[in-house]
């Protein structure tokens, strides 16, 4: 529309005032521009984390994100069939809420200032730690400081592989890729020495069948990992959310998600968190 164009310019000044205020109400709103329906849900979650967030070839989704996720969802009030579920890779979960591309995230999605100064956090409703998963065969790597001049790889706008160089390492060479698999393949063929992450994302790697056997966690735990729920700044999701979360824990569906998603990889989980509380 080009109220330019029409002669009555008082019609066409309120038409450009409604427009404003429309383009402002789709900025700041909390469904996504692409619902179809008020039936319907979508919720950013990781397509690529074996045990946490995985899209499988026949278009299912497994991992104990996707379970927190579909029993939040049931919560307010939405059946699995109505879930849309859409890619949150690491680099794009801000933008993602912040665009409303999606209603929330919950994407191995690690609660620290920065983010917290872009988007809320429901949570945390799972305590992970950053750790190093090697070739099995690999004894060269023993302790954190034997990662200097390795090869270490993390994905692109993951905090892991910085925090190693920053605080433990500091001559580790940095190799940022697209996703947790193209580094489980370098780290397979030997371009790449570590893999770099937190140790539920690292367990559900190597418990998968094809790479039993050919991989290990190196039992560091280089850091606290408090996960949360992403929200758009300012959501009434968050208290719902937390509400939802304590419902899990009280009724025993978080222990039954973890021993489903971490069990076969003898995952030994910290107990559930207390909505609110991060660890340092």
């Amino acid at each position: 529309m080009n109220p330019l164009r029409t002669t009555r310019t008082l019609v066409a000044s309120a038409t450009a005032v409604v427009l404003a205020l429309g383009t402002a109400s789709l900025a700041q709103g909390a469904v996504p521009a692409d619902h179809d329906d008020d039936d319907q849900i979508t919720i950013g979650i990781k397509f690529d984390q074996p045990g946490i967030g995985l899209k499988t070839p026949d278009g299912t989704y497994t991992g104990f994100d996707v379970d927190v996720a579909t029993y939040i969802a049931k919560q307010l009030g939405h059946e699995p069939d109505q879930i849309v579920w859409k890619e949150a890779k690491s680099a794009d979960r801000e933008t993602m809420l912040q665009r409303g591309d999606v209603d929330f995230i919950a994407a191995s999605y690690s609660i620290n200032d920065e983010r917290a100064e872009k988007v809320d956090f429901a949570g945390p409703y799972l305590l992970a730690h950053q750790d190093v998963l090697i070739r099995a065969d690999d004894d060269s790597i023993k302790q954190p400081s034997d990662l200097n001049d390795k090869r270490l790889c993390s994905v692109t706008g993951s905090t892991s592989a910085q925090n190693v160089k920053d605080e433990i390492a500091p001559d580790a060479q940095l190799q940022e890729y697209g996703g947790y698999s193209e580094c489980l393949t370098g780290l397979e063929n030997g371009v790449i020495d570590a893999l770099t992450t937190d140790d539920s994302i690292l367990a559900g790697y190597a418990a998968q069948e094809e790479f039993k056997g050919k991989f290990k966690l190196g039992g560091f735990e280089l850091s606290n990992e408090n996960y949360g729920i992403g929200v758009q700044k300012g959501s009434d999701l968050k208290g719902k959310i937390n509400t939802a979360l304590e419902k899990m824990v009280e009724d025993g569906s978080w222990d039954e998600a973890v021993e489903k998603n971490f069990g076969p990889a003898n995952y030994q989980n910290e107990p559930a968190p207390k909505i609110g509380v991060i660890v340092d």
